[in-house]
């Protein structure tokens, strides 16, 4: 048997599957004397409400990133550890990432949620989501090399799909997506480029339902659609996504099937929860999405020492949902560490006679583009540079790391200044996305480069 902890620490051992903003939070606010091993894939934590910035080439991907190690160096009674959990064995109290296994007294899941394509995993190929790091450096490198092989393409109708920009998914991600690259045509590009006007790109937001961003109030809905034409996105309401090529994405509404001939797709159409909450056996219960339906105290029925927060748990609160929010998963890993410490501390209670766990929604915003925005706060409703302002104080407040902080306030300041984007950078090689297939001809070489990048 590996242990990842010391085996002659006989302290309780906390196991933490996940650096987002509620595996952070729950380590950052456990009190007690016990021994937290925290486990990730990526040795960093990411702010994902930037991450969109990141694959505009607003941000490089340092800025809106932390090392794991240093954010806990200060704290003895933490470990990080870089690896990826294969299974969980909720009898046993183990779990197993790599060439470990681990035996834990508690078990807080926090892994998040993934980009779902309900049920056509092969359209990730062409249209990659925003979840990760990685995932924003796949974008950025995806649109700059599309516009780089548009300057030198021959053909018109290439040229034209090089330059087309397709947004699946009307929510946050998908408006903040569209708003920031039609800022980067509009703006960035057009002084960049000699052979191609990229004023001329299409940027396209596709959304299924009858208007945008759904959870806010109709009235912001509609003020960032108006929002969003202003900087020149088409904005496609009720259309569906029927299939996604590489060289085409095929939409349905109610004129029809129609193609739209694209090399860019960006998917930001729905979420599910991590699979490693499908391995955790039949008596534990998941919704549609794969998220675990947790007890009122954010534990597992029949397991009251594990507990799951954020975008793998489902929880209703005074009958509506806990909403897959970094505040909701920061509040969650701050109750499940309050309550698994005062256990440790000796006062340990059946899950029904645990504190409830309670939401506070303290508000919602999205950003749209240089100084448009909506926001919304109790009975508040704003938009426009109100809450652009409020948006770009809020991500400052939350995001990780004073560097992170005062870099990001930097290149903000600068970009309101000059429209500058210094991201702007292709880290392989342009024949690395060309490749061999450049020889069968310029389509050939764009759709290899599309798929490649």
């Amino acid at each position: 048997m590996i242990r990842i902890v010391r085996p002659q620490d006989d302290r309780p051992v906390i196991a933490v599957i996940g650096a987002g903003f509620g595996g952070l939070n729950f380590c950052k606010t456990f009190r007690g004397d016990a021994r937290i091993v925290l486990i990730d894939k990526h040795n960093h934590h990411a702010f994902q409400p930037l991450l969109y910035q990141v694959a505009m080439a607003g941000l490089a991907g340092s800025d809106v990133a932390a090392p794991v190690r240093g954010i806990f160096s200060r704290y003895r009674h933490v470990s990080s550890h870089m690896a990826q959990v294969d299974s969980i064995d909720l009898k046993n109290k183990t779990l197993r990432a790599g060439k470990s296994e681990l035996r834990w007294d508690y078990l807080v899941m926090a892994m998040g949620g993934v980009t779902s394509y309900f049920g056509n995993d092969d359209w990730e190929r062409h249209a990659p989501g925003l979840k990760t790091l990685g995932d924003a450096l796949r974008l950025r490198r995806q649109l700059l090399t599309a516009f780089e092989l548009a300057e030198n393409e021959p053909d018109e109708m290439e040229r034209r799909r090089l330059m087309t920009i397709v947004v699946v998914g009307g929510g946050p991600t998908g408006v903040e997506l569209a708003g920031a690259m039609a800022e980067l045509t509009n703006h960035v590009f057009r002084r960049d480029f000699r052979n191609i006007d990229p004023t001329r790109a299409s940027v396209i937001l596709v959304e299924a339902l009858d208007r945008i961003l759904p959870t806010f109030p109709s009235s912001l809905s509609e003020s960032a659609r108006e929002q969003l034409e202003e900087l020149g996105v088409k904005v496609r309401l009720g259309t569906r996504v029927v299939n996604v090529q590489a060289d085409r994405i095929t939409v349905s509404s109610q004129s029809g099937e129609e193609d739209i001939l694209t090399r860019n797709v960006l998917w930001a159409a729905g979420i599910s929860a991590h699979p490693l909450t499908r391995q955790l056996g039949p008596d534990v219960e998941l919704d549609k999405a794969g998220r675990v339906k947790v007890l009122p105290d954010l534990s597992v029925p029949g397991h009251p020492e594990v507990f799951v927060i954020g975008d793998a748990a489902y929880l209703e609160v005074d009958g509506t949902a806990v909403p897959g929010l970094a505040p909701a998963a920061i509040q969650m890993g701050k109750h499940a560490a309050k309550v698994i410490g005062r256990e440790i501390a000796g006062d340990p209670s059946p899950p029904e006679e645990r504190p409830a766990f309670r939401y506070r929604d303290r508000g919602t915003m999205a950003t749209i583009g240089r100084r448009r925005a909506v926001a919304v706060s109790g009975p508040l409703r704003f938009s426009g540079y109100p809450a652009w302002l409020a948006w770009l104080f809020v991500h400052l407040i939350f995001l990780v790391g004073f560097r992170n902080k005062l870099t990001v306030m930097i290149q903000w300041a600068w970009q309101y200044l000059t429209y500058g984007r210094g991201a702007r950078v292709v880290a392989e090689p342009l024949e690395d996305f060309v490749g061999a297939e450049g020889a069968q001809g310029a389509e050939g070489a764009s759709a290899e480069s599309a798929a490649s990048a």
